[in-house]
């Protein structure tokens, strides 16, 4: 899948109140565009930072450009917008990229679950053998300089109530799957944050030993070094969950 729209690039002023960032176009104006990201993004808004924004010509929309990707000091790049993940796996399972989760001729987005009243954001049904699969998505972007990657990137309690609902699917007999979806080109290896989030990752753990299926794609982002706009997935990544 590409970014829908036409898109431009730009370099980083500031982001700030969560939702916002300045940034200066290639013809020298500054503008503000939409931050559709609830996290810290750590490591993902270094002063400077060449970005790419998708351009909206809705002429209800406050803000006529949404930050898309971000080039990290590394050198690399990385997706910033959460909206992308849910559709990228849910082509990516479609497409039979995910091979984990091929055979299912029905997914479901936004499919209301769970005795803590959550939404799942895949439900795969309609497989001839096979269990019906919730599948959690999460975007995964925090990266270390040895290539590993870390979710949560900021504490998240409602990261912590999908993992217990996953774990009740489980025992309920169905498939529980949470999808990582890998949007930075420099990570190798998935792992929990527990010097971010401890509680996460020892729920993590739990939930992998009770039967939750964990899985990590990338998505392509470039070609030959630049961002094309491109978010489909292409490949796994392998995840460990030890501390």
């Amino acid at each position: 899948m590409k970014i829908p729209g036409p898109v431009t690039e730009g370099r980083l002023i500031r982001r700030y109140k969560r939702f916002l960032a300045d940034v200066i176009l290639p013809d020298g104006s500054e503008v503000t565009a939409h931050c559709p990201n609830t996290g810290s993004m750590l490591g993902c808004q270094p002063d400077n930072a060449r970005v790419v924004l998708s351009v909206s010509d809705n002429p209800k929309r406050k803000l006529k450009y949404t930050w898309e990707l971000v080039e990290t000091s590394a050198g690399v790049w990385a997706c910033v917008n959460t909206a992308r993940p849910n559709a990228q796996a849910r082509e990516a399972i479609e497409q039979g990229v995910v091979t984990e989760l091929s055979g299912y001729p029905v997914c479901r987005p936004e499919v209301k679950y769970g005795s803590e009243k959550s939404r799942i954001d895949l439900h795969l049904s309609g497989h001839e053998s096979l269990p019906d699969a919730w599948v959690e998505v999460k975007n995964v972007t925090l990266c270390d300089d040895q290539g590993l990657g870390y979710f949560p990137d900021a504490v998240s309690t409602r990261g912590q109530k999908h993992l217990r609902e996953l774990i009740a699917q489980v025992e309920a007999g169905d498939r529980a799957v949470l999808l990582f979806v890998v949007n930075h080109t420099g990570i190798e290896l998935v792992k929990p944050a527990d010097h971010i989030d401890p509680a996460y990752g020892k729920l993590l753990r739990e939930a992998g030993a009770a039967g939750v299926e964990v899985l990590a794609y990338r998505s392509g982002l470039v070609n030959k070094g630049e961002p094309d706009g491109d978010l489909s997935l292409v490949g796994p990544v392998p995840v460990s969950l030890q501390a």
